[in-house]
């Protein structure tokens, strides 16, 4: 199936490729709204500046896939794979990316806001900038990432590893770090005013 067919179908009403081969497809700038690509593999796919709100892609295959400034918002995306994914400046408020994976995804300037990263796998990624107020990220791997100025106000880390992250102007206002893996994080440079850190492991 090529993008063609995928057009074509979607413009007649269908909106379920389930378990549909898209490698390096080019979507590029395509509103595909309330699409259902669930365990579709879309490596490599382009798809940036493509409207994908409210678009099912749990189990999808996007390692390394091209996703700048796409629109996922309200997406879900549980257990999809996003490795090495380039997601800057995408907007993901209110995503379902339980137990997804994102290891090394640039996820620079990305909106985040109130998304669903619990259980996520984010060691080695790129989240500078990238806005997470709200988010919940109870039990996320985050080891070894960058959140140079993230704004994780609010956000939910209860459990998270975040063991060798960096942390520079990173806002953790009122963030419920409890329990949560900050070994080798230096936090002189971070706003915590008001979080809840009792029994992290600083």
């Amino acid at each position: 199936m090529d993008t063609n067919d995928i057009l074509e179908r979607y413009a007649a009403g269908n909106r379920h490729f389930l378990q549909v081969s898209l490698q390096r497809v080019n979507l590029k700038e395509i509103c595909l709204v309330g699409i259902n690509l669930g365990q579709g593999n879309l490596s490599r796919a382009n798809l940036s500046g493509a409207c994908l709100r409210g678009a099912n892609l749990n189990e999808a295959n996007l390692i390394e896939a091209t996703l700048w400034r796409t629109d996922l918002t309200e997406a879900l995306l549980i257990w999809a794979d996003l490795s090495k994914a380039c997601l800057i400046r995408s907007n993901l408020v209110k995503a379902d990316l339980h137990k997804a994976v994102l290891a090394r995804a640039d996820l620079r300037l990305a909106d985040l806001r109130y998304a669903d990263l619990s259980d996520v796998n984010l060691e080695g990624a790129d989240l500078r900038y990238a806005d997470l107020t709200g988010a919940n990220l109870a039990g996320a791997n985050l080891s070894k990432t960058n959140l140079t100025g993230a704004n994780l106000s609010k956000a939910d880390l209860y459990k998270a590893n975040m063991a060798k992250a960096i942390l520079s102007r990173t806002d953790l206002r009122y963030a419920d770090i409890s329990c949560t893996d900050m070994d080798e994080i230096d936090l002189c440079d971070v706003n915590l005013s008001g979080a809840c850190l009792s029994e992290s492991l600083l």
